[in-house]
């Protein structure tokens, strides 16, 4: 990661832990790959942790150069999330919104 001033998109859902190898597979081919190929995507990368209750937590974590960059991948609407069609199949719990921040070291 560079020390590069960036604005960091953050999001969380939850899946069955039973689910989770297939959900980060799919969340890999959609949303992972539609950050990277948008213009003004730094990097982007996912996270995942067993809340030890049959649930895994994850989280996706990317950056970009500014607003207007996300603005590519999520629309004017930047702090809405962007859900793609089988997530519904998947998602025990999520957020609707999604946590911007500036990096700032």
């Amino acid at each position: 990661m560079t020390a590069q001033k960036s604005i960091v998109r953050m999001w969380r859902g939850v899946v069955r832990s039973d689910d989770a190898d297939e959900y980060i597979a799919y969340i890999e081919r959609t949303g992972m790959k539609e950050y990277r190929e948008t213009p003004g995507n730094l990097d982007a990368w996912m996270l995942a942790r067993d809340l030890g209750d049959g649930r895994t937590e994850i989280l996706t974590v990317s950056r970009w150069q500014s607003f207007e960059a996300i603005e590519g991948f999520a629309g004017t609407d930047i702090d809405t999330a962007v859900y793609y069609p089988e997530d519904e199949l998947f998602l025990v719990e999520r957020d609707d919104k999604v946590r911007h921040w500036t990096q700032v070291a």
